[in-house]
Parts: C-alpha cells; structure tokens; sequence
C-alpha cells in the first residue's frame, strides 16, 4: 500500500520534530558536561540516540510504503539553563509536546482510515507513556536536589547508568 501525500507529509514533518528533539537533548547533554555532570550528560546523549532511532522509523515507514522522504533544516535547540532542575523540567515539557503531536498523527491516521499508519504509531503512543513518566521522575528529582552539591552527584551517578534501548 503506497503512503498517501497527507500521512507523507506529516510524517516528513515529525521526522523533522524527532531530529530537533535529538538536538535539544544534545544541548542539554553539552550543558551538563561543561558543569561536570557526566551522568546526566550521558543521560541526555542517550536520549538523543533514542531520539534520531524516532526519526528513522517514521522515514522508515515512508520509504517502505514507497513515499519521499523530505528533509527539512532543524530548528536551533535552547542553550543556557539555570540549573539541573531546569533543564529536566524542559525535557519534560519538550515530551508533553511530542505527545501532542504524536497524537495528531494518529487522528490523522485514523482520518485517511491508513491502518498501516495507525498501527506504527501505536509504538508511539506507548514510548511516549514512557517518556512522559520518565521525564517527570528526573524533573521531580531534579527539583528535590536542586542545588544541593551532595544530591546532585547522587543524581549524576544514578542517571549515568542508564543503557541505551534502541
């Protein structure tokens, strides 16, 4: 079944959210290795990974239904947070948005009646699930340490062993 020009599109347009996405953690990887917080810059690396793992299944999908994938310039990701609290506080409100648009997808999945679509998105729908209850655990945290050096550390050697899924 060929990719009809609206899935196409949209598709191509989350593309381009994914690999932002990639960026923003990147940018946030970068701030927390320049504060020596190893761990959670390897935390943001790793999400970054996950992030363009995202891109690459929607580009995927659209080449295996016989489409064109269209690559567009990515957005310029924030730089310069206050503190660890702020940057995880980000990162959560970054994945409430994807959900959005994640969720937009499937209408419009459910609308060009594509199941092929529909039925790819529900991995989608479920990381997010994921990435939301993820991201809200390290901005609680985040917020109970605030800048207390001890608690800090704490939550750098923790969020430094996370392995990469994808």
């Amino acid at each position: 079944m060929t990719i009809s020009k609206k899935i196409q599109d949209a598709f191509n347009k989350q593309i381009n959210e994914e690999f932002h996405s990639a960026y923003i953690y990147l940018a946030m990887a970068a701030h927390f290795d320049e504060k020596n917080l190893k761990g959670m810059g390897q935390w943001m690396k790793t999400q970054a990974k996950e992030e363009v793992g995202h891109a690459m299944r929607f580009f995927t999908h659209i080449v295996d239904r016989n489409g064109t994938v269209a690559l567009d310039a990515v957005e310029k990701p924030r730089a310069g947070w206050k503190n660890a609290a702020d940057i995880f506080e980000a990162a959560l409100r970054h994945e409430q948005y994807i959900t959005g648009k994640i969720h937009a997808l499937v209408t419009i999945a459910e609308a060009e009646k594509d199941r092929a679509a529909w039925q790819m998105l529900q991995w989608f729908v479920q990381e997010q699930i994921e990435e939301e209850a993820t991201a809200d655990e390290n901005a609680t945290k985040a917020k109970m340490v605030k800048d207390d050096p001890a608690g800090l550390l704490a939550l750098d050697k923790a969020l430094g062993k996370r392995a990469s899924k994808e």
